[in-house]
């Protein structure tokens, strides 16, 4: 029996690009000669939702049940139905008549979100202003009918993830489980209905989910039990992102009533050896890095050596047959790096697999989407981008790195300005010396207009304990040089770090202020801290300074740790003044304003003095402590 496989991403993911995971393996298995069709059943779902015909169906459901949060979209649930299909099609097209239409007194119902909308918000003149603000009061209209569907008919709903809140940290699989015994909600009914669709035209014998984040596991173990249930025969597989770092220790078997693999780290080689399997030309213990069921215990099969295929001699991703006419542009938060990921249309490519630096002591560097580095050539990655041009029609490229090799990107840049490719592209990167001037500005000839990159705690004790290979004086000089050649650099930041004090917090939230304010930053967002399993701060606690207090392992999920830090602040208190003082640098404002004025109980002052980055700009000897 030949093989044919489905590859499915399950809601929801990001809504105005494809996920590349089924991309990849689509590429790959055709390589192989396998049958392989690809769905992204997440925008395939939302845009199933936002109908007037399914919206009317969201209403009477809500009248139903009884449930009447949110009145006032109740009261105009008429204007909402009239309006949502000509809404969401311009968020896929955004042509100017459709905007100054929306924007039109009485087109939109003006719900709770749109009553509060910021009209401060300066817009760009001209058209582009026109499509932007549009875009804007459209997005806050579809906000308002996700808010009334999670308020009243399935309150697992979310845009960019189904479920979360039962995923997130699930020692135990009971109350996923529990969830799975009840009815189908309207919305998993719908994506049930057009997953049916797609089995019968499709008719796999094998259907692998992929499963990034923790908001796309509960979707594809309800269309795996529907698969179960309705369609016998058919195989199932899951893997991707939330599979490699929480269930590298699955012991409990009721999983496998709905599923018959588990496949961890780069899919390609695990995948193969299942589909062999199927057609009857290996065993079971011939498969890889690949959890199934026997005699009703959970095992791991993992023949040795593992089949390898290296990152350079992967075909590249095959973005055909994903309905590109549906993706949306979001425009929620008016914010250019946030645009960069709810709002333009990405092609996602690699350019090296892992991490050239697997180092930093939060990261899971002991796993083998960090630790395994590989690299490519400029010639491959040139080759891999006109391909994917061709197929999708798409010249913008996020490369979804780990941190992205300097070394590589100046090869790469050197090749699209030799090839005369236009492109527009942005990465991840560590914010290394490498990046000097005429790099950044070579970068900026190729095409590139934004990175992101990790100044985490902006504390050089900090960075140094989390061995991430920098500090403030280099991130201030290099993200300078990206900013003067006008590429966008959003800083990923975090608070709560083993043994990190309120002093230290409070002196890196004046970094942060004074990188904006000398716009050598122009973006960024605060995480709080959490240990992970696979770090070496999970590993070795003790070496930390902080103490593991939980979750016990109950036989499913095995990755975010709590812990004790008894030499750091209470971290939790900061949240809310990091984030309005973020909130005011991101808009260019409140520089002036004293750090202590953002937090309602009393705060250190700074020990850095007001001019630290300037005078890490201007190369000068700094004596105030850092």
């Amino acid at each position: 029996m030949q093989a044919k496989v489905l590859l499915i991403t399950p809601p929801f993911t990001q809504l105005n690009t494809a996920y590349p995971a089924t991309a990849y393996i689509k590429g790959f298995l055709e390589e192989k000669e396998v049958l392989v069709s690809h769905v992204d059943l997440s925008i395939e779902l939302f845009t199933s939702i936002f109908t007037g015909d399914f919206l009317q169906e969201i209403f009477q459901e809500a009248e139903e049940m009884g449930n009447n949060q949110f009145p006032l979209i109740q009261e105009m649930k008429a204007l909402y139905i009239a309006r949502v299909d000509e809404v969401i099609a311009f968020l896929q097209k955004q042509d100017i008549d459709t905007a100054k239409k929306i924007l039109g007194k009485d087109f939109l119902p003006l719900g709770h979100r749109l009553l509060g909308v910021n009209a401060a918000i300066r817009w760009e003149v001209g058209d582009i202003g026109v499509i932007d603000k549009a875009k804007h009061y459209a997005t806050l209209f579809v906000e308002e009918i996700g808010d009334f569907i999670r308020a009243n008919v399935d309150d697992f709903f979310s845009f960019t993830k189904y479920a979360e809140q039962i995923a997130t940290s699930a020692s135990s699989f009971n109350q996923i489980a529990e969830f799975l015994n009840y009815q189908p909600t309207i919305i998993e009914d719908c994506m049930l209905t057009i997953l049916e669709d797609k089995l019968e035209h499709i008719k796999p014998n094998l259907v692998c989910f992929t499963i990034p984040f923790p908001g796309n596991l509960f979707s594809a173990l309800r269309c795996a039990q529907f698969i179960k249930q309705f369609f016998p025969k058919v195989k199932i597989a899951i893997g991707g992102g939330y599979c490699n770092t929480e269930l590298r220790a699955i012991e409990d078997p009721r999983v496998f009533d709905y599923i018959d693999f588990i496949s961890l780290d780069d899919g390609e080689g695990p995948l193969l050896k299942i589909v062999k399997y199927l057609e009857g030309l290996v065993q079971i213990d011939e498969l890889e890095r690949t959890f199934v069921l026997e005699k009703g215990r959970v095992v791991y099969k993992d023949k040795k050596p593992n089949t390898i295929f290296h990152h350079k001699n992967l075909p590249a991703p095959n973005y055909s047959g994903l309905p590109f006419e549906k993706y949306l542009s979001f425009l929620d938060i008016v914010n250019p790096m946030h645009r960069m990921w709810t709002d333009y249309r990405w092609n996602k490519l690699t350019v090296s697999h892992g991490c050239y630096w697997k180092q930093c002591s939060f990261c899971d560097v002991s796993l083998d989407y960090i630790g395994n580095y590989q690299n490519t050539t400029a010639d491959d990655l040139i080759g891999k981008i006109e391909k994917i041009i061709n197929d999708t029609g798409i010249t913008g490229f996020h490369f979804v790195d780990e941190a992205a090799p300097p070394k590589m990107l100046k090869a790469l840049a050197i090749k699209l300005i030799e090839k005369k490719l236009k492109i527009t592209w942005w990465t991840n990167i560590r914010f290394e010396k490498t990046f000097d001037k005429e790099l950044c500005e070579l970068m900026a000839r190729s095409g590139c207009i934004a990175v992101t990159g990790g100044l985490e705690v902006a504390s050089d004790r900090l960075l140094d304990k989390m061995k991430k290979g920098v500090d403030i004086a280099q991130v201030t000089r290099v993200t300078h040089n990206f900013s003067e050649q006008n590429i966008l650099v959003h800083a990923y930041l975090m608070y709560g770090f083993p043994t990190q004090t309120e002093q230290e917090t409070i002196d890196s939230l004046e970094v942060v202020r004074q990188l904006f304010e000398k716009n050598c930053i122009q973006s960024a967002f605060w995480h709080q801290f959490t240990t992970t399993i696979h770090s070496p701060i999970g590993k070795n606690p003790q070496a930390f300074g902080i103490k593991i207090t939980g979750p016990v392992f109950q036989g499913f999920a095995h990755n975010d740790l709590y812990h004790e830090d008894p030499n750091g602040a209470d971290h939790t208190k900061f949240t809310k003044g990091l984030n309005l003082a973020l909130a005011s640098y991101l808009n260019q404002v409140g520089f002036e304003k004293e750090l202590q004025d953002w937090f309602d109980f009393p705060v250190a002052t700074t020990r850095h003095p007001k001019n630290l980055i300037k005078q890490f700009l201007e190369k000068k000897p700094i004596t105030r402590a850092i």
